[in-house]
């Protein structure tokens, strides 16, 4: 008996190489704008552009050839410098739009005799926005601004959340990962612990070939070295999309926030851990400004737009995520909020990161 046919989009990408990783007991077939550094192991790769319109018809006729069985959906434009993706209607169009297509694709296909099965949408606390009175559950509103990425999976998962039922018999699994971290990710926050030159200025890559780190600008008060983060290893989250794959769906639709075990960390610790140098400043408005000068510069690779959520405070309650899995809970979730951070800092990391 064949392996049931997994469709995975952003194969490509970080999240979705460690997902290839996990899923040795289905065929996967991957979708992405660029083709994985290999493709070997894959039951077949297709290179498509989800913020085209006529990616929908594609994805329709990849499902119906290939006899997928489930989708997950990676594909999304985090940083628009590091993908090359600069306009923001473009990027909408793959994020929102694209995700919209996705749904109808599956909606199309098992109207007409297919039989997908799940759909894994990965959105992320940010939807939730820069700030929340303390972890929130699942049921939270939606509040996020100001960074384009956050906006995005908010308006994302609202569309899913709105067309979970309108998909046939297939469950529909929202996924709301904390920051990832790990020695293979690279995003905003965790590119500022680390002071990565991340620009694509000439003189960013002279301070990567000297090795040097970039210092977090933080305001003068005691609160914002006390605002508390989770973070999650992205090879947990690989682990969980692998095993909701195996298992049998029972609820039409599952939202899960999704962080590492144990207590979230202060600031000032994650910055301590990081051995990162803080430069406090007399406010908000004089970080934003260092920001936008080294961004304009092509020092940095973080965005003044990403500040709020690099100040801001925002946790959220697991209880969900720990019921789901059960006695399996350490066997998927295995790192602690601490050893997820911690793994993104190692010697080799460093190096690697500064390569980017």
């Amino acid at each position: 008996m064949s392996a049931k046919k997994i469709l995975v989009t952003g194969i490509s990408g970080n999240l979705g190489s460690r997902v290839r990783l996990q899923l040795s007991a289905f065929d996967v077939v991957g979708v992405d704008l660029h083709p994985p550094v290999s493709t070997q192991g894959l039951a077949r790769f297709e290179s498509l552009d989800l913020g085209e319109e006529s990616s929908c018809d594609h994805l329709i006729a990849l499902m119906r050839e290939e006899e997928v069985a489930a989708v997950v959906h990676l594909a999304f434009v985090i940083d628009p410098l590091q993908t090359g993706v600069l306009d923001e209607k473009r990027m909408w169009q793959i994020n929102v739009a694209g995700t919209a297509r996705v749904l109808e694709a599956i909606a199309e296909r098992n109207r007409h005799g297919g039989a997908i099965e799940k759909f894994i949408f990965i959105s992320s606390v940010s939807a939730y926005g820069p700030e929340t009175p303390g972890p929130v559950d699942e049921d939270f509103p939606l509040s996020a601004y100001t960074l384009p990425y956050a906006v995005h999976k908010k308006e994302s998962d609202t569309v899913v959340r709105s067309r979970a039922r309108q998909l046939g018999e297939c469950a529909t699994f929202i996924l709301r990962p904390h920051i990832f971290a790990g020695a293979t990710m690279q995003n905003y926050l965790i590119g500022a612990l680390r002071g990565t030159p991340t620009g694509k200025g000439k003189f960013a890559q002279r301070l990567r070939d000297q090795g040097k780190r970039l210092p977090i600008v933080v305001p003068f008060g005691k609160k914002y070295l006390e605002n508390e983060f989770q973070f999650v290893h992205v090879d947990d989250v690989a682990r969980l999309i692998a095993f909701i794959l195996a298992q049998a769906a029972a609820e039409k639709l599952t939202i899960l926030n999704v962080a590492g075990r144990s207590e979230s960390l202060p600031f000032g610790e994650c910055a301590a851990l990081a051995q990162a140098e803080i430069v406090r400043l007399p406010g908000r408005i004089a970080c934003r400004g260092v920001l936008a000068l080294i961004w304009k510069l092509g020092i940095s690779g973080v965005p003044p737009a990403s500040l709020p959520y690099i100040l801001g405070s925002y946790t959220m309650k697991t209880n969900r995520l720990q019921r789901f899995l059960g006695s399996e809970y350490e066997r998927v979730i295995r790192f602690t909020v601490r050893d997820a951070l911690l793994d993104s800092f190692s010697t080799s990391t460093q190096k690697s990161a500064a390569a980017v």
